[in-house]
């Protein structure tokens, strides 16, 4: 007689009955339920059982006694060979056999201890890490310049009104579900402490620059402080102390363009902060070469979001939601699994190369290439080349016109992209749609763009000024 099955995650053969079975239902009511056969062998072959009517007594009240737990035993088979078929469901709570913790791991049975500990049991009561509650923190130990900077990016991208803003410190944290009962929780201390690192080891970023060689690294810095302002440090440093930028001039306007666009990497940075595996002690670590930017964050990919699948259409499952409930808040993320779509439209509108992610070493890592057109103007000794003459005309701008710096980008991304949606450019300057209106429109009645064609199907035309002459004043470049 043979079983038809083989041992697996929820199946598991065992010749006879000794106690040490035990820790194989414990594994099973820690995972996701099994079946354990006794009087069985490991190629599934039915070898019998000696006594079972005492073993029909003994194991149920050996499971029930010694775990707490009610299984389905059942004796089967004929009367030369018998074994016995338990059942075993899910349990709700973890489940301890003598003081340890086990559970199933393809068709092996592990002990579960520290870290993967402390995960089963926040998985199996429906909590994440950032939930839990820190003792001895109150309001006042937070960082007011990263609650203010949180504000300031709620109201500009309006993602919360003046109304809800208008309130104490700690209404403010109460309503974003940073509170469990009367203790801030590890989410507000991440977010808002100004050492969060007293809290959670390597709560840090780390970058360095390296040569071809990864052993060869010649500088590095690390940005410490509340995560929501760790982002915009990073980049800052990234953008200006690591990366190299070819310079070119479009009229009067200097332009910078770097080998993976800014705002694509504020994208996967943001990633890598709210889905970073807090409960281990590795920091992110961004690699900074030549031609190639490498970001690694440790923490695996949940199951129904697999690395292939990055840049389709995902729901979003946030390892820390409520650090991402705070990021979204402030405007900085989308909450519906966009990010990898952004950095693709963002990509596609600087003509870049789409970053590579891959699981590698427990965590993800993102590898962002150089684009073409970087590498076309880097051996034109850093004069930019753009297929579309049209985007060449220069951007003379009337000296009575004073424009900001963000109206200056905005005509930037107009001879970049005579396309550009209104929509892009808001992702692009990360601000909101209120504001890109606004400056179009002042651009329009200065006459220093306009809109050729439909509102949905036309482009943007940048208006070449005419020469300065007594009559208006105008220079040209």
């Amino acid at each position: 007689m043979e079983i038809q099955k083989n041992e697996s995650q929820h199946v598991e053969f065992k010749q006879s009955w000794r106690d040490d079975c035990l820790k194989w239902i414990c594994a099973f009511a820690n995972t996701d339920g099994g079946t354990l056969y006794i009087g069985v062998s490991d190629n599934g072959e039915v070898c019998g059982v000696e006594d079972e009517k005492k073993l029909m007594e003994d194991i149920p009240n050996k499971i029930l006694h010694t775990m707490g737990l009610i299984c389905a035993v059942n004796l089967l088979g004929d009367n030369e060979k018998r074994y016995f078929q338990i059942v075993v469901e899910k349990y709700p709570i973890p489940v301890s056999y003598h003081g340890k913790y086990y559970k199933r791991s393809g068709s092996t049975t592990q002990e579960v201890t520290g870290y993967e500990l402390d995960k089963m049991i926040l998985a199996v009561h429906g909590r994440t890490w950032d939930s839990v509650p820190v003792p001895y923190v109150t309001v006042d130990d937070l960082d007011n310049d990263a609650i203010k900077l949180f504000k300031t990016k709620a109201l500009q991208y309006n993602r919360l009104d003046n109304n809800s803003l208008d309130v104490s410190n700690e209404m403010l944290l109460r309503n974003l579900r940073l509170y469990e009962n009367d203790y801030l929780t590890k989410a507000a201390v991440m977010c808002f402490h100004p050492d969060p690192e007293k809290f959670v080891t390597c709560a840090y970023i780390k970058i360095g620059f390296f040569a071809d060689n990864d052993a060869d690294i010649l500088y590095q810095d690390e940005i410490h402080g509340p995560l929501i302002m760790q982002v915009e440090k990073t980049l800052d440093l990234i953008y200006t102390k690591y990366m190299k930028a070819l310079i070119s001039y479009d009229g009067i306007y200097r332009m910078e363009t770097f080998f993976f666009p800014r705002e694509a990497f504020r994208e996967l940075l943001l990633n890598a902060v709210i889905h970073r595996d807090y409960m281990r002690p590795t920091p992110i670590q961004i690699r900074v070469y030549e031609h190639k930017i490498r970001i690694w964050n440790i923490g695996q990919m949940p199951s129904e979001v697999p690395v292939e699948k990055l840049y389709e259409p995902h729901s979003s499952a946030p390892r820390n939601p409520n650090i991402a409930n705070v990021f979204f808040k402030a405007g900085y993320v989308e909450s519906w699994g966009r990010g990898y779509r952004n950095i693709s439209d963002i990509c596609d509108l600087r003509e870049a190369k789409l970053p590579i992610p891959e699981e590698n070493t427990g965590g993800l890592v993102v590898v962002c290439p150089p684009s073409e057109k970087y590498l076309l103007a880097e051996k034109g000794h850093g004069k930019m080349i753009t297929e579309n003459e049209e985007l060449n005309v220069p951007i003379n701008v009337p000296i009575n016109v004073p424009i900001n710096d963000r109206q200056k980008k905005i005509l930037e991304c107009i001879v970049d992209n005579k396309l550009v949606t209104m929509m892009q450019l808001s992702k692009l300057l990360a601000v909101s749609d209120k504001t890109i209106k606004r400056d179009l429109q002042f651009l329009k009645e200065n006459n220093l763009i306009k809109r050729v064609g439909a509102n949905k199907n036309g482009c943007w035309k940048i208006v070449p000024t005419p020469p300065k002459d007594e009559e208006n004043g105008f220079h040209s470049t």
